[in-house]
C-alpha cells in the first residue's frame, strides 16, 4: 500500500517540510522546542512519553534546520497522481486516488496562514449532520504542528494520532505540578492514574467526538454568517485580531452544538476538558461560562445551560457586528475589530 503511494507521500512530506520552513520560526520559542520534540518522537516511532535522548534530537533539529533553509522559498510541489500531478490543495483528486489504498489526505489553511498538509491511514468514515467525517489513525506526512481535527468544503478530518499526541503533551505538562481543576477532573474520568497509556487511548476516542462537534458546529455558524465571515478571517494581518475574530466563531460553534451536545449526552470528562482548554483570549470574553461551569461542577446544571444558551444569540451578535465593521472600515477594518475585542459589552 505504501509502496504503491510512496511518490504522493513524498510530495506531501516535502510539502510539509516548506510549510515548516516558512512558519516554525513564528512560534515562541518553548512551542517551538515542545513541537519538535514531538515531532521528532513521531519521526523515529517512539511511543507516547519516551525519553528523547538529548544529543539525538539535538543533531537531528539542526539537520532538519538546515533543510528548511533550502526551503524556505521553495514552491509548493505539486502531487503526483497515477494520471495527472494535481495542486497540492486538490484534495479531492488526491482522496480519489488515495481511498482504493485506505489512505486519506487532507490539505489546508491553519492558524495565521499556515499552510497544513498530512496523509494517513483511513480508520473510518462517517456522515454527520450532512457533512462527511474522514478519521486518520496512523500518519505518514504530517507536519510541525498537527492540527488534531479540521474543515474542508464539507469534509471534517480528524486525525487520532496527532489527538493522541496533543493530549499526551497536556497530560505530561499536568503532570510536572498535578494541579487541581478541570483538566485533572478530564485525565481522572479517563482513569489517568490507573493506566496512563490506555487512559489517553480512550480520552482520544472521545475528545473525537468532541472535536466532531465543534467542527459540525462550525459549519452551522458558517452558515448563519456567510461567505464572508471566511474571506475577513483570510485578510487579517495582524495575529491578535485573527485570535478575536476566530475565538468570536468558536464559541458561537461550541454554543450552537458542542456544550448542548456533551451536556446532553452526560459527558462529563468531555465536558471537564473543554472548560480545560478554556483559556487565554477565549476565557477573558466569556467569563460567564467559567463561573457557570463551577456551578455545574457542584451540581448545578440550570446555569451553564442559561449561559449556553444565552452565549449562542451573544456570539451570534458579535460575529455579525465584526462583519458588519470590516465591510464598514476599509482600510482600518483590522482597527475596528480590535476595538470591538477591547469593547466591554464585547465580553459575556
Amino acid at each position: 500500500m505504501i509502496a504503491t503511494c510512496a511518490p504522493l507521500i513524498a510530495a506531501v512530506r516535502t510539502n510539509c517540510h516548506i510549510s515548516d520552513a516558512r512558519h516554525a520560526r513564528e512560534m515562541t520559542m518553548c512551542t517551538y522546542l515542545l513541537e519538535m520534540r514531538e515531532l521528532f518522537r513521531w519521526e523515529r516511532g517512539l511511543p507516547l512519553g519516551a525519553p528523547v535522548p538529548q544529543h539525538d534530537v539535538g543533531a537531528w533539529m539542526t539537520e532538519r534546520e538546515a533543510l528548511w533553509v533550502q526551503l524556505e522559498d521553495a514552491p509548493h510541489v505539486p502531487l503526483p497522481l497515477p494520471d495527472r500531478a494535481v495542486d497540492p490543495y486538490a484534495v479531492d483528486d488526491a482522496n480519489r486516488a488515495l481511498s482504493p489504498h485506505g489512505l486519506v489526505y487532507g490539505a489546508g489553511i491553519g492558524r495565521f496562514g499556515k499552510p497544513q498538509f498530512f496523509v494517513a491511514e483511513l480508520a473510518r468514515t462517517e456522515r454527520r449532520d450532512g457533512l462527511t467525517v474522514l478519521v486518520a489513525g496512523r500518519e505518514y506526512a504530517r507536519d510541525l504542528s498537527a492540527a488534531p481535527a479540521a474543515s474542508r468544503g464539507g469534509t471534517i478530518y480528524v486525525r487520532l494520532e496527532s489527538l493522541q499526541r496533543w493530549l499526551w503533551e497536556r497530560a505530561e505538562a499536568w503532570l510536572s505540578k498535578c494541579n487541581e481543576g478541570a483538566l485533572k477532573a478530564a485525565l481522572d474520568g479517563y482513569g489517568f492514574a490507573e493506566d496512563r497509556h490506555a487512559a489517553i487511548a480512550r480520552m482520544a476516542e472521545a475528545e473525537a467526538e468532541t472535536l466532531i462537534l465543534h467542527e459540525i458546529g462550525e459549519g452551522r455558524a458558517g452558515a448563519l454568517l456567510g461567505p464572508e465571515w471566511e474571506r475577513m478571517l483570510a485578510g487579517l494581518a495582524r495575529r491578535r485580531t485573527e485570535l478575536f475574530v476566530r475565538a468570536v466563531r468558536d464559541h458561537l460553534a461550541d454554543c450552537l452544538v458542542t456544550l448542548p451536545a456533551l451536556l446532553d449526552r452526560g459527558a462529563g470528562p468531555s465536558l471537564h476538558f473543554w472548560f480545560a482548554n478554556l483559556q487565554g483570549l477565549r476565557l477573558q470574553l466569556f467569563p460567564r461560562i467559567g463561573h457557570a461551569y463551577a456551578r455545574w461542577c457542584a451540581s448545578e446544571d440550570a446555569p451553564l445551560r442559561a449561559a449556553i444558551a444565552d452565549g449562542a444569540e451573544h456570539w451570534q451578535r458579535v460575529a455579525r457586528g465584526a462583519l458588519a465593521l470590516h465591510a464598514r472600515a476599509e482600510s482600518a477594518a483590522e482597527d475596528a475589530l480590535d476595538a470591538l475585542a477591547a469593547d466591554p459589552h464585547t465580553a459575556f
